[in-house]
């Protein structure tokens, strides 16, 4: 399946989804009024090291979205849709909140970063929040 994209929200004019729930994601990052744009990461390069045991992997996180926050501050937010958490997740996550997230923060060149997983039920009830 594939979601047509608002081209106010988002600079790919289709995203191949991998699951419904990235669709309903979709959906709900472009009616957010705080939602400035988003992108599936989908062959644009970004990607996290992270090791899984004795194994070197490469974590390829679903979303981007960059979301006002409000006086002029932005939040770079990294999503991850997820149906069923495999044991690799849990490291994927770690990896992300350990390493990644404070490293690229405390560079202060790249504003400023967050991360998320969502399922169906937290898709709707984080972008309620923020």
């Amino acid at each position: 399946e594939r979601w047509e994209t608002d081209a106010r929200s988002c600079h790919i004019n289709w995203v191949i989804l991998d699951s419904d729930w990235e669709g309903e994601f979709c959906r709900v990052a472009e009616s957010h009024p705080k939602v400035i744009s988003y992108v599936k990461n989908h062959n644009l390069g970004f990607e996290v090291p992270y090791r899984y045991g004795s194994e070197n992997r490469k974590y390829i996180p679903d979303f981007i979205v960059n979301v006002d926050l409000g006086n002029g501050n932005k939040l770079n937010l990294i999503i991850e849709i997820k149906g069923y958490r495999r044991e690799d997740a849990k490291e994927k996550k770690s990896t992300m909140d350990t390493y990644w997230i404070p490293g690229v923060n405390n560079l202060e060149k790249y504003g400023y970063w967050a991360f998320a997983e969502f399922t169906e039920v937290i898709i709707r009830y984080y972008f309620y929040l923020i």
